[in-house]
C-alpha cells in the first residue's frame, strides 16, 4: 500500500507532496482510497462534504467505531503525515482479520478532504463542515490563490457543492474515533517510545497582517521619503520570535505576499500569516497579543497602516478522557510497549470532531521531528508498531 501511494503528487524538483483538494493528485490518492476499500470488501460511499469512508458492517447500527485520518498535503510536504494514518487503518483490519476477530460494532475507516487547508486557506475543511464548525455560505465564500472557489473546485472533480454542510446523522452513528497520525515533534524520540498517546491539542489559530505603504521606485525614493510596508512586516516576524520564546510557545509567518512584487519597486502592500499555538489559551493570548502591539508599533513609526484579521482560530482540545483512559488499558496490557501521554501542538480532524463525538490519537514516533518537510520520516518498525497498536485498539473497541 505504502509504496503504490507514495509517488502521487510528488514534486520533482522538492521532492515533496502537492495533493492539494480537488486537484489530479488528489483525486489519485481518493482512488486509491476507494481501490483499498473494495479490494477489502468494505461499503464505499462518499458523504455530502467529499470525505471518503469504508464501511465493515451495517452503519445504520450505530455505536460505530471509525479510524483514520487524510491524504492531502502541506505545499512540499512530507510523505507521513496523514497518509500514514489511513495507511495504517487498513493494514491494521488486515491484521485483525488474520487474527479472525469478530466485530460486534459497525467499523469505518475515513479519509477526511482538505484536512491541511494548503488550497483554500482554511485547515480541516472537511471534517468542520461535516460538525457544523464551518457553515455552507462560509465555504462557498473560500477561494484558492487563482480565485477559484471551493464550490468551483469541488465540481470541476465532478462532485456536487451544493449539498456540502452539517452531518449530524452521520456523527450520531459514530460511538468512538481514532486517529493515528506520525509525531509531529521529538517528544517520542526523547521518551525511546514508539508509540504515544495524545492528550490534549494546544490551542492555535491563524492571522493575517496586511501592512499597506507606498509603491515607489526602488532607485529614486529616499529612504527618509519611503512608506515601505516591509519594513514593519520584518520587525513584526522578529517580534513573533520574541515573544514566543517569552511564553513558551510558537510562533511563526510562514506565508507572505506582496504587492507590486518587482525587484525595483517599494512595495505598496505586505501581507504576511500568523501561525501561532500554545499549551494553553492564556499564553496564546500573551503571544498573539504582543505581536499585534508590536506590529501597530512599528507601522505607527513607518507611516504604515495596518489591518489584523483572525482568519481562523481552534480552542484547545481535550481528548475524550474515557476513551482515552480505555486506550491506555488496551496498550497496557502489552508488555513489550510503553505508551506515554502527550501533548501536541499541531491540529487535526480528531480534534475538529472532539465537540461532537469521543475522540482519541496515537502517535507514532518520528525520529527527527521534522514534518510539513520532505524530510519527515518515520521507521519502518516504528510504523508496524503503530498498525499493531491500531488493531489492538480498535479490538478492543469493536470486537468485544
Amino acid at each position: 500500500m505504502w509504496r503504490e501511494l507514495l509517488p502521487v503528487g510528488r514534486h520533482p524538483g522538492s521532492h515533496g507532496y502537492r495533493r492539494f483538494a480537488w486537484t489530479g493528485a488528489d483525486s489519485e490518492c481518493r482512488a486509491w482510497f476507494r481501490e483499498q476499500a473494495e479490494n477489502r470488501g468494505l461499503t464505499y460511499e462518499v458523504d455530502r462534504n467529499g470525505n471518503q469512508w469504508a464501511w465493515l458492517g451495517d452503519p445504520a447500527r450505530g455505536d460505530a467505531v471509525v479510524t483514520g485520518s487524510h491524504l492531502d498535503s502541506v505545499p512540499d510536504g512530507g510523505a507521513f503525515d496523514g497518509p500514514l494514518g489511513v495507511v495504517s487503518s487498513f493494514a491494521a483490519l488486515d491484521e485483525l482479520r488474520s487474527r479472525q476477530a469478530e466485530f460486534t460494532k459497525p467499523l469505518a475507516l475515513v479519509n477526511f478532504g482538505d484536512e491541511e487547508g494548503a488550497r483554500f486557506g482554511l485547515a480541516c475543511v472537511g471534517s468542520r463542515l461535516t460538525a457544523g464548525a464551518l457553515t455552507t455560505e462560509q465555504a462557498h465564500l473560500l477561494t484558492d490563490g487563482d480565485g477559484v472557489s471551493l464550490p468551483e473546485a469541488m465540481e470541476a472533480a465532478g462532485y456536487d457543492p451544493d449539498g456540502i454542510g452539517a452531518d449530524p446523522e452521520r456523527l450520531a452513528r459514530i460511538g468512538a474515533f481514532v486517529e493515528l497520525h506520525v509525531e509531529q515533534g521529538r517528544a517520542l524520540d526523547l521518551s525511546g517510545d514508539r508509540i504515544g498517546i495524545a492528550s490534549a491539542i494546544w490551542p492555535h489559530g491563524r492571522w493575517r497582517f496586511d501592512f499597506r505603504g507606498e509603491a515607489n521606485h526602488a532607485g529614486t525614493t529616499r529612504l527618509a521619503d519611503r512608506r515601505d510596508p516591509m519594513l514593519s512586516y520584518a520587525e513584526t516576524v522578529l517580534a513573533a520570535r520574541r515573544e514566543a520564546e517569552l511564553a513558551g510557545a510558537v510562533a511563526t509567518f510562514g506565508k507572505i505576499s506582496v504587492e507590486p512584487n518587482g525587484v525595483n519597486a517599494i512595495p505598496s502592500l505586505v501581507r504576511g500569516w500568523l501561525d501561532s499555538r500554545a499549551a494553553d489559551q492564556e499564553s496564546l493570548d500573551q503571544v498573539v497579543g504582543g505581536v499585534e502591539k508590536a506590529a501597530r508599533e512599528y507601522a505607527r513609526a513607518h507611516g504604515i497602516d495596518l489591518d489584523v484579521v483572525r482568519e481562523s482560530f481552534t480552542p484547545v482540545v481535550e481528548f475524550d478522557h474515557a476513551l482515552r483512559d480505555e486506550l491506555a488499558r488496551i496498550l497496557g496490557t502489552r508488555t513489550d510497549l510503553k505508551v506515554p501521554v502527550l501533548g501536541t501542538g499541531a491540529g487535526h480532524d480528531a480534534g475538529i470532531l472532539s465537540g461532537h463525538i469521543p475522540t482519541a490519537m496515537l502517535f507514532v514516533r518520528n525520529p527527527t521531528g521534522v514534518s510539513h518537510s520532505p524530510a519527515e520520516s518515520a521507521a519502518e518498525d516504528d510504523c508496524v508498531a503503530g498498525v499493531l497498536a491500531l488493531a489492538d485498539v480498535l479490538e478492543g473497541l469493536a470486537c468485544r
